[in-house]
């Protein structure tokens, strides 16, 4: 969010409404500037050093704000914008920092206008509109979101929120696809289903049936409010532990088919390489993986007791350890995960550490319930070739200790 140049007010004089007990110590003057931000909210600004004991503090407000002593904020690009996953401590994104990702700017979409509809290989084809959803049963369930192209590497001054910040978490409330499903009669034969967004990409996915049938959601709130523009308001497709890309936001078309839609996100793109000259399409769950986000670059740490701490995460279920090397891999000890750990959703783990200020590098793994082990990059690079491409990379990230208590990256060269 930006602010407005202008300052509405520095030094306020409590109006008329102030209470007979703020009156009976004199009449107070603030010492915070009163801003507008480019969307009208008013936010407090702190001026001076006053003790605040001795100050009337701003008066209650229609929206809450965060202090302005607080600088978490996303990292944008012309397609993208990443949550500072190094800032958060709990496993629940603010929605105003969950990540974007864009192929068509975010459009502004009236509630009352836009509809969904369910058509193809169905008994009788139906529209909805949000109201229309709404009299559904809900469901409510905490997942996460990541893009499948989350990761990026090459340099050692690289914060957690560059290396893997298109991944976030909220809960998701909506409708579940199924009851969609069975409302207009999906036939027998319609193994897959087109998802079509409404903006100015007309994002298009081809998705099995049968997930649709398992956990989708057409999810119409986030965090107890309504889905954010930025996250496909009014109404978008949610596929827990599915590449994000799946996931089409700004919902208005569903079509049943009997094979897949080869659309141009699913062929020119979301494809990747692998070795023997062979192309993976189709590649939905998001596998797992794990990141430090402290102690990690730019922070800087001293000798003694150190909580390492960080998010793991599986698109194939839950989480069932996380293991932490102090010793640049050498050896392993298991975490302490947080509870609840859920079905297909960020957990927050721990594990205290005694720096002997001494060099060296520090690590995160995580095993999910079907047995798999995060792997190695080289690891990665060996199971799909040094031509591999950019989607569906979840390799170890490891941190440099240096002697002087420096953070920093140790990057990854996939030509090594």
């Amino acid at each position: 969010m930006q602010e407005q140049d202008k300052i509405i007010e520095i030094s306020q004089t409590f109006p008329m409404t102030v209470s007979r007990r703020k009156l009976l110590g004199g009449m107070v003057t603030t010492a915070v500037a009163i801003t507008q931000s480019a969307n009208g909210q008013t936010i407090q600004k702190g001026l001076t050093d006053e003790d605040p004991t001795k100050v009337t503090g701003t008066l209650a407000g229609e929206i809450g704000t965060r202090s302005p002593f607080v600088k978490s904020v996303k990292k944008p690009s012309d397609i993208s914008s990443r949550s500072p996953l190094q800032d958060f401590y709990g496993f629940i994104t603010p929605s105003d920092l969950h990540f974007e990702r864009h192929h068509g700017g975010v459009p502004l979409i009236d509630p009352q206008k836009h509809e969904l509809i369910i058509h193809g290989l169905v008994e009788k084809p139906l529209k909805f509109s949000l109201a229309d959803l709404k009299r559904f049963p809900s469901v409510s369930r905490i997942a996460f979101l990541e893009c499948s192209g989350n990761f990026r590497t090459g340099k050692e001054t690289m914060t957690p929120q560059e290396i893997a910040g298109l991944t976030s978490q909220s809960e998701w409330t909506g409708v579940k696809l199924a009851t969609l499903f069975r409302e207009v009669g999906v036939k027998p034969s319609a193994k897959w289903f087109l998802a079509e967004g409404g903006d100015s990409a007309v994002m298009t996915r081809s998705i099995p049936v049968a997930k649709g049938w398992e956990d989708a959601i057409i999810a119409y709130g986030q965090n107890g409010e309504p889905v954010r523009p930025e996250q496909g308001f009014p109404f978008r497709l949610f596929l827990p532990g599915w590449e994000g890309n799946t996931s089409v936001k700004w919902l208005r078309r569903i079509e049943l088919s009997d094979e897949p839609f080869m659309t141009r996100e699913e062929t020119s793109k979301y494809t990747e390489a692998i070795k023997d000259g062979k192309i993976r399409m189709f590649s939905f769950d998001i596998d797992a993986r794990s990141i430090i986000t402290f102690p990690s670059f730019p922070q800087s740490i001293e000798k003694g007791w150190i909580e390492i701490k960080g998010l793991a995460w599986s698109g194939r279920g839950k989480v069932l350890k996380v293991e932490v090397s102090t010793n640049a891999g050498k050896t392993w000890q298991v975490a302490n995960i947080q509870e609840p750990v859920l079905d297909k959703a960020h957990v927050r783990f721990r594990y205290l550490w005694k720096w002997n200020g001494e060099e060296t590098e520090i690590m995160s793994r995580v095993t999910d319930e079907t047995g798999y082990t995060q792997p190695t990059f080289q690891q990665l690079v060996e199971a799909r070739g040094s031509e591999m491409g950019g989607y569906h990379l979840n390799p170890i990230t490891a941190w440099q200790i240096k002697k002087d208590g420096r953070v920093l990256l140790k990057p990854e060269n996939l030509r090594a």
